[in-house]
This record gives C-alpha cells, structure tokens and sequence, in this order.
C-alpha cells in the first residue's frame, strides 16, 4: 500500500448536493407522519422504522433528533448540509463546543 504526502494540506469548500435524493431520514418523518411506511418495504425494513422512531421527535414539518446529551438536533436536507458545512468552512458559525463534539453533530 502507498501513502502519498502532500507539500500542503488540501481544502473542500464546495460540497454538491445531489437534488433527486430523498434526505436520509424520510421515511421515518413519512411513518411518523401518517404511520403508513413506504412501498416495497419489508418486514425487517419496517421493523427498524419503528425503532427508529423513538429516537425521533416531529414538531409540525420539522424532524428533530434525541440525544442524551444534546437535546434536539434538527434534522437537515442535502442543500441546507452543504450551506451550513460550507459556513462552518468558512468560520461563519461560532461554537460553544470542542470539535469532536461538533464533527458529531454535523455527521
């Protein structure tokens, strides 16, 4: 295996954003919605949704994330990913917390 080293580091400050995708957690916004899943799920698929849902909280349209020690984390699309990756990139956004704690938070 070879390793290559860079004479200086490399940095992303475009992120694309593919627009035809679902965003990662429809399903579960889907099924708490209307508690109807999606088509051509299957038993073990459904299963999950419902576990799944514990950890989740539906205020109207916004779907929000349970965590122990963070509240709600506000669950985001592709194109409002990229805008705020890019603003933390750019140093836009100040933060009350290490980084590991906000690399967490972004993933």
């Amino acid at each position: 295996m070879d390793i290559d080293l860079k004479e200086q580091p490399g940095h992303c400050s475009h992120v694309e954003a593919i627009l035809d995708r679902l965003p990662c957690y429809f399903d579960i916004k889907k099924y708490m919605e209307t508690g109807i899943y999606t088509e051509n799920s299957t038993f073990n698929q459904k299963k999950s949704i419902r576990r799944m849902t514990l950890n989740f909280f539906l205020s109207g349209e916004i779907l929000y994330r349970k965590t122990l020690y963070l509240g709600l984390l506000k669950c985001i699309d592709v194109v409002e990913t990229a805008k705020l990756l890019e603003q933390i990139h750019a140093g836009i956004c100040g933060t009350n917390m290490n980084g590991l704690t906000l690399a967490r938070i972004i993933l």
